[in-house]
């Protein structure tokens, strides 16, 4: 059996987070564990040294009072954190998943979904964004993990689950959109939902080419495909493409320029992202 590893923690998105791992799983036939990562934020500690202005008698007791803040805090943190492992695999089991676990686990988050991510066909996180309402940019776990894991990745962008009824994927005609899109025609997750092939670009011949070429390894796969070619920007025409197809998913490859590269030129993957209202599934 395949498995899935949903990460969720206590944020606003979190019970979409679970209801999009149930609807995977059921359709996977896969078994879940969700992941709960207790970090230490070193810039909220409390703590100061104060060993240049106080007495040894002093200083001990100072000690010992933010050593017992500190184990009453994490004490507090392991609870909860329990709490929401324990809400989540009842929510996934009503939702009809069938083989649900939960791991609590302390250290860097990425760290932890990275080393653990191998034994996984899936993983599925909540994005957040950072800078308030505008969406002025995607929180930077997020990318790293990305960059760093091998399996496909579903990002959840939205606060309420609805099944997708349609898959629209981002294609630029590269090599690594095409394998992406070839790995997405053989993905069980996808099986029975129309797909919708868009490139955004100039209108010339070899893009039409491209095109028919796309829709021709989704039809041999037997997949119900349709192509289409926008004029303008990918992140200015796709999350509005998208938006008006809701209910609906987005697939799309994983960052196919160089660290250096997207640094010049910015990356579309962290865009669309950032900016898309259905959730987006990554393929490598």
């Amino acid at each position: 059996m395949s498995k899935i590893l949903a990460c969720i923690d206590a944020r606003g998105n979190t019970h979409a987070v679970i209801d999009w791992t149930a609807w995977a799983a059921v359709r996977l036939g896969a078994a879940i564990e969700f992941l709960h990562v207790l970090e230490r934020h070193p810039e909220r500690a409390e703590n100061a040294d104060f060993s240049g202005t106080l007495g040894m008698d002093a200083r001990e007791s100072l000690l010992q009072s933010l050593s017992e803040q500190d184990a009453s805090r994490s004490r507090i943190l392991r609870e909860a954190g329990r709490s929401l492992l324990a809400r989540a695999r009842a929510r996934a089991g009503a939702a009809g998943a069938m083989s649900i676990d939960a791991r609590l686990r302390h250290g860097d988050f990425v760290d932890t979904a990275v080393e653990l991510h191998s034994g996984f066909g899936l993983m599925v996180l909540g994005e957040h964004h950072r800078g308030g309402p505008g969406r002025v940019r995607t929180d930077h776990h997020l990318e790293r993990v990305l960059r760093s894991v091998s399996c496909p990745v579903l990002v959840v962008t939205v606060d309420e689950f609805a099944p997708p009824q349609r898959v629209v994927v981002a294609f630029d005609g590269s090599p690594a959109a095409t394998q992406a899109l070839a790995a997405m025609a053989r993905h069980p997750l996808l099986a029975g939902l129309p797909v919708q092939v868009v490139m955004v670009g100039i209108d010339t011949p070899a893009a039409h080419q491209q095109l028919q070429q796309a829709q021709r390894l989704l039809t041999d796969a037997q997949v119900d495909a349709s192509t289409q070619l926008l004029a303008g920007e990918p992140q200015d025409v796709l999350p509005e493409l998208v938006r008006a197809q809701a209910p609906a998913l987005l697939v799309m490859g994983a960052y196919g320029h160089s660290r250096l590269r997207q640094w010049l030129l910015g990356s579309t993957t962290s865009t669309l992202l950032r900016l898309s209202d259905v959730p987006v599934l990554v393929l490598r």
